[in-house]
C-alpha cells in the first residue's frame, strides 16, 4: 500500500514514547491498551485453563479413577471447557482484533472507545466468578461447557448459589461483552475506514474480523436467551427444559447450538485471517485469490448459521432434518477449501522464509486440514451417530480449536510482537517452543482419533483397560504441550525486558499497520493514510527479505 505515511523510516530505531505501565490497569479507553489487557488477560486463563486440562489427563493416565473425585472430574472438564472458549480464544480474539483493526484500516481508534472499554473489564470479574465456583458447596457446575438439562437443572445443594448458576451467570457476562464487541468492531469497519480504503482493499483479518462479529450480532442472543432459561428453571421452578414437568430439554439444544456451533468460526474466522496476513509477508507472495478468499470469510460466516444440528443427530431428530444439516454442514467445506487452497497457492513457489510466526502458521493450516477432514467425516449422519459421544469427537474438535486457532494465535503474537512492544523476540526460543507445542498438540489429539473409533467415550474418569495404551501417549503430550508454554513465557518476558529495539517493520510487509512507529503513537498515525492500492503487494522483489530485517 502507498499512503501518506509511507516514508515514515520503516528502519529508523526512533521509537515513540511508550504506554505508561500503570495504564495498562486503569479504564483507559486506547484500543491498543485495551488490545494488550484483553490479551495478557486470557492467556492468564489459558494457563488456568491448560492447568485443568493436566490434572484431567493426569486422571487418565490409568484406567481407574484415582486422582480427584467424579464430581470433581466433572467440574474440571467442565471448567476446563468453558475457560478455553469463553475467556481464552473468542476474547483473546476480540483483544487482537482491537489492537490491529483501527491500525490496519487507517482510523485513530474503535468507533466507541468507553463501550470498549466497558466490554473488556467485564471479562476479570466474569473470569474470577466462574473460577469461584470451586469454592461453593458441590464445587463447580458438572454439566459441560453446553449445560444440557436435565443434568444442569439438578441442584442437589438446595442452595440458589450453586456452581451451575454461577457457571450461567458468568457465561452470561461474557456474552454481554462479546456483544458490546461485536457492535464495536462492525461499526468501526464499515464507518471509521481510512481515504481509499474501499472494502476490497482491507486486509483479510479484517474481512475475517467482520465476519465473525457479524455471527455474534446474529447468534450469541439465541446462547443468551437459552442460559436465562435454564437459569429460572434452576433457580425459580420453572419448567422449560424439565421432561416430567412437561419442559423440552431438546429445545435447549437448538438453543446452544444455534450460537455454539457458529462460535467455532467466531473463533476460526480470525484464525484464517491471521494465516493470510503471515503466509504472503514469509513467502514474499502475493495473496492468491485475494477477492475469493474474502468472499469465503462471509460464505463460512453464512452457511455455518445453517448447520447446528449436526451436533444433534444423535437427539431424536427425524430423518429429514438429518439429511437436510448433513449436506449443510458438508457446504462449509466450500468456502474453507477455498481458503486452503489460496493459503496452499501463496506458498507455492515463494521465497519462504522459516521463522516463528510461519512456522506457527504452516502448522496450524496442515492441522486444520486434518480437523477440517475428520469434520467432513463428522458431517455424514451414518458416522456421526456411529462415533457420537466418542474420544473422536474430542479429537476433532482440538484439533481445530487448539492445533489450528491456538496455534494461528501464538503466530499472531510472535508476528506483531516488535510492533505491540518496539522489541524483538528470540527467534531461537520462538522455534523450540514451536517444535514443542505442534509435537505436544499432535501426541495429546491424535490418539483421541482411534480412542473413538474403538469406543471409548467421552467425559468419563475411568475406562475400559483396553484404552490405556492410547490415553498414555496422549497424556504424556498433554503434559508436554502444558511444559511448551514456559519457553513461550520467558521470551516474551525477557524480551520485553532486555530485547533489540524492533524497527518500525521488521518483516517488510505491506500493512497500514507496519507504517507507523512500533509500538504506535497514541492516535496511530500522524497523518491519516490515503489507500491507493490493493493489500498484499509483494510483486516488489526489491521488498527485502523478513529473516534479514529480523537480523539487524
Amino acid at each position: 500500500m502507498t499512503n501518506s505515511i509511507e516514508n515514515t523510516g520503516s528502519e529508523n530505531h526512533d521509537h515513540q514514547p511508550g504506554t505508561n505501565w500503570q495504564e495498562y490497569f486503569s479504564f483507559s479507553t486506547d484500543h491498543k491498551v485495551i488490545g494488550v489487557q484483553y490479551m495478557v488477560t486470557t492467556f492468564i486463563f489459558f494457563l488456568i485453563g491448560g492447568l485443568l486440562a493436566m490434572i484431567i489427563r493426569g486422571e487418565l493416565l490409568t484406567p481407574e479413577s484415582n486422582v480427584v473425585d467424579r464430581s470433581l472430574y466433572n467440574g474440571l472438564f467442565t471448567l476446563h471447557g468453558t475457560v478455553m472458549i469463553f475467556l481464552w480464544i473468542i476474547p483473546f480474539n476480540a483483544g487482537l482484533a482491537n489492537y490491529l483493526v483501527p491500525l490496519m484500516i487507517g482510523a485513530k481508534d474503535m468507533a466507541f472507545p468507553v463501550l470498549n472499554a466497558i466490554a473488556f473489564w467485564m471479562i476479570p470479574p466474569a473470569g474470577i466468578l466462574l473460577l469461584s465456583s470451586f469454592l461453593v458447596q458441590g464445587g463447580p457446575a458438572q454439566a459441560g461447557w453446553w449445560s444440557y438439562p436435565p443434568i444442569s437443572i439438578q441442584n442437589p445443594t438446595g442452595y440458589p448459589i450453586n456452581g451451575e448458576s454461577i457457571w450461567i451467570l458468568s457465561v452470561m457476562l461474557l456474552g454481554i461483552s462479546s456483544i458490546m464487541g461485536g457492535v464495536n468492531f462492525i461499526t468501526t469497519i464499515v464507518w471509521m475506514r481510512a481515504p481509499g480504503m474501499t472494502f476490497f482493499r482491507m486486509p483479510i483479518f479484517v474481512w475475517s474480523v467482520l465476519s465473525a462479529q457479524l455471527l455474534q450480532l446474529f447468534c450469541l442472543p439465541s446462547l443468551t436467551g437459552a442460559i436465562i432459561l435454564l437459569f429460572f428453571d434452576l433457580t425459580f421452578g420453572t419448567n422449560f427444559f424439565k421432561p416430567l414437568q412437561d419442559g423440552d430439554p431438546i429445545i435447549y439444544q437448538h438453543l446452544f447450538w444455534f450460537y455454539s456451533h457458529p462460535a467455532v468460526y467466531v473463533m476460526a474466522l480470525p484464525a484464517f485471517g491471521i494465516f493470510a496476513e503471515i503466509l504472503p509477508a514469509f513467502s514474499r507472495n502475493p495473496l492468491f485469490g485475494y477477492r475469493s478468499v474474502a468472499i469465503a470469510s462471509f460464505g463460512i460466516g453464512l452457511v455455518s448459521i445453517f448447520v447446528w444440528v449436526h451436533h444433534m443427530f444423535a437427539s431424536a431428530t427425524p430423518n429429514w432434518m438429518r439429511i437436510l444439516f448433513m449436506v449443510s454442514s458438508m457446504l462449509v467445506a466450500i468456502p474453507t477449501g477455498v481458503k486452503v487452497f489460496a493459503w496452499t497457492a501463496t506458498v507455492w513457489n515463494g521465497r519462504l522464509h522459516l521463522l516463528t510466526p510461519m512456522l506457527f502458521a504452516l502448522g496450524g493450516v496442515v492441522m486444520f486440514v486434518f480437523g477440517g477432514i475428520t469434520g467432513v467425516m463428522l458431517a455424514s449422519v451414518p458416522f456421526d451417530i456411529h462415533v457420537n459421544n466418542t474420544y473422536f469427537v474430542v479429537g476433532h474438535f482440538h484439533y481445530v480449536v487448539h492445533n489450528t486457532i491456538t496455534m494461528a494465535i501464538f503466530a499472531a503474537i510472535y508476528f506483531w510482537f516488535p510492533k505491540i512492544t518496539g522489541r524483538m523476540y528470540a527467534e531461537g526460543w520462538g522455534k523450540i517452543h514451536f517444535f514443542l507445542t505442534f509435537i505436544g498438540a499432535n501426541l495429546t489429539f491424535f490418539p483421541m482419533h482411534p480412542l473413538g473409533l474403538q469406543g471409548m467415550l467421552r467425559r468419563v474418569s475411568s475406562y475400559d483397560p483396553q484404552y490405556q495404551g492410547w490415553n498414555i501417549v496422549a497424556s504424556l503430550g498433554g503434559f508436554l504441550l502444558g511444559m511448551s508454554t514456559l519457553p513461550f513465557i520467558a521470551n516474551m518476558i525477557s524480551s520485553l525486558l532486555l530485547g533489540k529495539l524492533a524497527s518500525h517493520n521488521p518483516w517488510h510487509a505491506t500493512g497500514l499497520e507496519w507504517k507507523t512507529s512500533s509500538p504506535p503513537p497514541k492516535e496511530n498515525f500522524e497523518e491519516i493514510p490515503v489507500v491507493n492500492e490493493p493489500p498484499y503487494n509483494y510483486n516488489d522483489r526489491s521488498l527485502e527479505a523478513p529473516d534479514a530485517a529480523a537480523q539487524e
